[in-house]
């Protein structure tokens, strides 16, 4: 009898579960800018020395791939409080593309050749940047404009 009602409990979750559409990402509005936040897990102890490294190695390039076009802009946060949202990052970094990149904007490499001859010591420190770090994750959006977007059902 338990056997038998596990069976049919199972039958009901598995075939609500196959039934139902799978639920696709939602599409970019067309012509939208794209953002994408990256988010960072500082180990304890390490917030100021990440900061500092990414201010003077990483946000260099950042600020000037938006100047060449290639970002509309470069946000930078920290959590308010601990216990904000999502408390696993420590730092966040938001990047504003535009709908379409420039044909003559640079490349991030060509960016970093003409801020950093010294590519060993940038090499070094990006090095201990990421070793101070617990996470990492990127999350592109896609903006969803509800004002034109037709519902399902």
């Amino acid at each position: 009898m338990v056997r038998r009602a596990f069976m049919v409990a199972m039958l009901v979750v598995l075939g609500g579960t196959a039934g139902g559409r799978a639920q696709a990402p939602a599409k970019q509005a067309a012509g939208e800018p794209k953002t994408t936040w990256f988010f960072y897990t500082v180990k304890w102890g390490g917030q100021d020395e990440f900061m500092d490294l990414f201010q003077r190695n990483h946000y260099p390039i950042l600020k000037a791939m938006e100047k060449a076009g290639v970002y509309l802009s470069v946000k930078t946060y920290v959590p308010e409080n601990h216990g904000d949202g999502r408390a696993d990052w420590t730092f966040a970094v938001e990047l504003v593309e535009p709908a379409t990149r420039r044909a003559s904007a640079p490349s991030e490499e060509e960016i970093v050749a003409k801020l950093y001859p010294d590519r060993a010591k940038l090499q070094k420190e990006e090095e201990r940047r990421f070793e101070l770090l617990l996470a990492h994750w990127d999350v592109p959006l896609n903006r969803i404009d509800l004002d034109t977007r037709k519902p399902t059902r």
